[in-house]
């Protein structure tokens, strides 16, 4: 157990880290140089210590706030080394909320593109994990295929010792390196090889750096934005509004600033056992920079044309706050509506996150033109527990998100009038749960409300399956009177299909909102 008079000074710092009177600064700024002097001998209160700090890094009162969280955080790999020595159980920091702080590991079966980029930027902090391990009998089906004579071992023996076969193999390479290369130099294609690599599960250990852990991870801001006064709350965000504000100024960066920018994002993924399909995939000529106000940056990223999906136009951005990644967003986009994924992270939960939204939905309205935005159950709490704890659905509904399922809108409004009526009432787990069952969608516009209420595009998938080509054109056989399209209509989807290979997908989406013909097409085939 931790000492009492640090918790205490551990619990004042959570109650004072997002006020912004001079008096708070100055009591802060005390806890700050007190703790400095603690020892800290259970992982829990470590853990609970460095979300603090990030937090105040992210938004500090001032200066030597700044200063004085920065000097603490750097000296952190030494606080969770003290805690080894003494044999204190460190599994709380390996849950994916908190993983990544300085001087620990992320374990995990990452794919064949983030290994590949691992050995690239990190490889000597990357190695296999064999304590992880299960199921070596899956290598009999691959390791034979570099690896001499070892089907006379793997295919008929019993208890097969694999890395004595490795160990013997790689000479002084590292297993992981030895292993990747021999499968990345299989005469196929590149997806193939991937296929064949993650068939493993094998389970890798990365041990970042401290400019790569969440710990110190930073983007370089000329900057700070200090908080003097209080935070932006819900209430006073009306999502309207905001969207009809002018679009920040995207700045298109260099294709090294661009690489420069997919690293970090892969990174800050990467710690929290996250993947995500834009980052892995980006295209380093393609990323945008733009500075939202109060200390936030984004870097928007599109995909390159060999890697973009068929139907929906694919962008993700990582979000920066005083220089400390906070959190991403995900957008899908078809025609004018734009399904959306915003995750911010763990610790920033408590900072200006409807502002922030607000603004992400600002950027991707003037960015991608869309004007309705639709979120997926998930994202409300369906089969996720975190956001039903959070009270995701609340956060969305007082934003102006309505459920497209009429019973769930019922609900809603049964909800809202207890609210209103009963003081001090709360919505039930059960019945979030009930709310979460049905996407949710804000539409900008009001004479378009509800085209896209029962639209998915798996259902235009499933419809597709006995279709001979692929890719965009797998959907005009399912449009039974395209052959009495008039000619300028025809020529348009001409242009829309080759315009999916456009140098930035937005020209794609510019085309499909021209075409009225194909859009209805389009929500009747996913509706």
């Amino acid at each position: 157990m931790p000492p009492a008079d640090t918790t205490h000074l551990i619990s004042q710092l959570d109650e004072l880290k997002n006020q912004f009177t001079p008096e708070a600064m100055r009591r802060v700024q005390r806890l700050l140089e007190q703790l400095s002097r603690k020892r800290l001998n259970d992982a829990d209160s470590l853990v609970r210590y460095h979300e603090i700090l990030l937090f105040l890094r992210a938004y500090p009162q001032n200066a030597p706030v700044v200063r004085t969280v920065e000097n603490e955080l750097r000296g952190f790999s030494n606080r969770v080394s003290a805690l080894r020595e003494q044999e204190i159980d460190l599994s709380p920091l390996e849950e994916p909320e908190i993983s990544g702080i300085a001087g620990t590991s992320v374990v995990d079966t990452f794919s064949f593109y983030i290994v590949r980029w691992l050995l690239q930027r990190h490889p000597s902090r990357v190695d296999l994990d064999w304590e992880w391990f299960a199921d070596e009998n899956r290598l009999a089906e691959t390791w034979p295929r570099f690896m001499p004579l070892l089907e006379e071992d793997a295919f008929v023996e019993a208890n097969i010792p694999y890395r004595e076969w490795l160990r013997a193999a790689r000479g002084r390479n590292t297993e992981l390196a030895w292993l990747f290369a021999r499968v990345n130099k299989l005469p196929r294609s590149e997806h193939e090889r991937a296929e064949l690599y993650n068939s493993q599960k094998l389970y890798v250990r990365w041990t970042p750096g401290f400019n790569a852990s969440r710990t110190g991870m930073r983007v370089a801001t000329k900057k700070f934005f200090y908080h003097r006064g209080p935070l932006i709350q819900r209430r006073d965000i009306n999502l309207s509004k905001e969207l009809a504000q002018p679009s920040p100024p995207l700045e298109k960066l260099s294709p090294v600033q661009g690489e420069r920018a997919l690293d970090m994002a892969r990174e800050a993924s990467t710690v929290r056992y996250r993947e995500l399909y834009n980052f892995t995939h980006g295209d380093p000529r393609h990323v945008y920079r733009a500075q939202l106000g109060r200390g936030v940056e984004l870097f928007l990223i599109g995909l390159p044309a060999e890697r973009r999906l068929p139907l929906r136009a694919s962008h993700a951005a990582m979000i920066y706050k005083n220089g400390v990644p906070i959190g991403y967003f995900e957008g899908l986009s078809l025609f004018e509506r734009m399904e959306t994924g915003f995750n911010l992270y763990y610790s920033f939960r408590d900072g200006e996150t409807a502002w922030l939204y607000a603004r992400m939905l600002n950027v991707m309205h003037h960015f991608a033109g869309v004007t309705a935005f639709s979120l997926d159950p998930y994202q409300i709490g369906h089969e996720n527990e975190e956001g039903i704890e959070s009270g995701a659905f609340w956060f969305y509904r007082k934003l102006g998100f309505r459920p497209v399922n009429k019973d769930a809108l019922q609900l809603t409004e049964k909800e809202e009038q207890k609210i209103a009526s009963r003081k001090g009432y709360r919505t039930t787990a059960a019945t979030l749960r009930k709310l979460a069952q049905s996407p949710m969608i804000f539409e900008l516009n009001s004479e378009r409300r509800g085209d896209w209420d029962r639209f998915q595009v798996r259902k235009i998938g499933f419809k597709a399956q006995h279709q001979k080509e692929t890719g965009f054109a797998a959907i005009l056989p399912l449009i039974p009177d395209l052959k009495r399209w008039r000619a300028a209509e025809r020529k348009l989807l001409s242009q829309i299909v080759r315009a999916k290979a456009a140098a930035e997908e937005t020209t794609y989406l510019k085309l499909m909102r021209r075409h009225e013909r194909l859009r209805r097409a389009v929500i009747r085939l996913g509706s």
